[in-house]
């Protein structure tokens, strides 16, 4: 029978070579604005300061982190099957690095993609920094069926959302921090930059900008779209500027092959909206032209479509890099483990031999 020195001995042998799980921050993330806090106005645009910290960084890694304003629902995390467009909404942008600040792109520290990055790289130590541009409390957002909805952040929460970029699903580097909706600038005068909030329709109780007293756009009317999103069957997003303030217009594919809208202008002349792409829309050259402005106001741009039939490449899960200190880690508890077993064998064998001469 094993004396009591011996299970002990045996205790510590098992706890020293068990698996050690990697020690792991909880991510977190912290908003403020240059009004106050965490808060965006209902009417303008707000640009808020956003920072994590215990973010996991893959060095070498694909892709990175997805910053988002929008809202969530119910079990709406990736890692848990939850999906864009049925358990969380976010503001439409371009994935380009020139869009329009409502998304942001945060690279792994040597990333593949880490050139297309508009929102910084994640620290070794999981920290990162960028600004998102909110609209205002309401913004349209693409569903499930390619069609668009609006979300009034007044009925339900909003905030920012951090999910796994470039497809690469993440769940230590999934979160939602809520916002608070105020009016920052009751009594005062209105902003003189940023772009107010833009909607499908005018929303009862919604504060929207005077037309008659907005002034006139002073640039030439630009449009842009999400080039690399211009495929047969997706959602493609657009922005433009240099609008009529209050104005609304509507986006029109090629000769009406597709369309959305009406979309209501801001105070500042600026627009964001999506239009669907049909899957059977041809390859090739088209053109997007927004309609509902006076005179020769009507921006359009021209943009290759590619075909719908070619494959998503699968994207790799994140695999955590083993650092250094890891390896020196793991080589000593397996020294200590070797260590220990030699004491305990040599314990028993003492044992036994003490026992052969009783």
């Amino acid at each position: 029978m094993l004396t009591r020195s011996t299970l002990v001995l045996l205790g510590v042998l098992t706890a020293l070579v068990a698996p050690v799980p990697a020690a792991h921050a909880q991510a977190r993330v912290s908003i403020s604005s240059d009004r106050g806090g965490a808060v965006i106005d209902p009417t303008y645009a707000t640009t808020l300061e956003v920072g994590g910290t215990g973010f996991q960084s893959v060095r070498g890694g694909h892709g990175g982190i997805y910053v988002f304003f929008g809202t969530v629902s119910g079990n709406w995390r990736p890692s848990k099957g939850g999906v864009t467009g049925k358990d969380y909404f976010y503001v439409p942008d371009s994935e380009s690095q020139a869009n329009a600040g409502h998304q942001k792109y945060v690279a792994f520290p040597g990333s593949d993609t880490a050139a297309s990055a508009n929102g910084g790289t994640v620290s070794a130590a999981g920290r990162w920094s960028t600004t998102i541009t909110v609209p205002g409390a309401t913004f349209q957002a693409v569903d499930r069926d390619g069609g668009t909805r609006t979300v009034d952040c007044r009925k339900v929460r909003c905030g920012i959302i951090t999910v796994g970029a470039h497809g690469v699903t993440n769940a230590a580097n999934e979160t939602f921090t809520p916002v608070t909706v105020k009016d920052l600038y009751a009594g005062q005068d209105t902003p003189s930059a940023g772009a107010p909030a833009e909607e499908e329709t005018a929303t009862p109780g919604a504060v929207v900008p005077d037309p008659a007293a907005a002034p006139q756009a002073a640039t030439a009317p630009v449009l842009s779209v999400d080039r690399p999103s211009a495929v047969a069957g997706r959602v493609l997003s657009f922005t433009a500027s240099g609008l009529t303030p209050g104005a609304q217009v509507s986006a029109v594919l090629d000769d009406g092959v597709a369309a959305a809208g009406p979309f209501l202008v801001g105070a500042q002349g600026q627009v964001t909206g999506v239009v669907t792409l049909p899957l059977d829309v041809s390859g090739g050259t088209h053109e997007l032209r927004l309609y509902g402005l006076v005179g020769d106001q009507e921006p359009i741009v021209r943009f290759a479509i590619a075909a719908g039939d070619e494959p998503a490449a699968a994207a790799a899960a994140p695999v955590r890099e083993e650092s250094a200190a890891d390896r020196w880690g793991i080589g000593f508890f397996v020294a200590a483990g070797v260590v220990l077993a030699g004491a305990l064998a040599r314990l028993v064998l003492a044992r036994r031999r003490g026992g052969s001469r009783a």
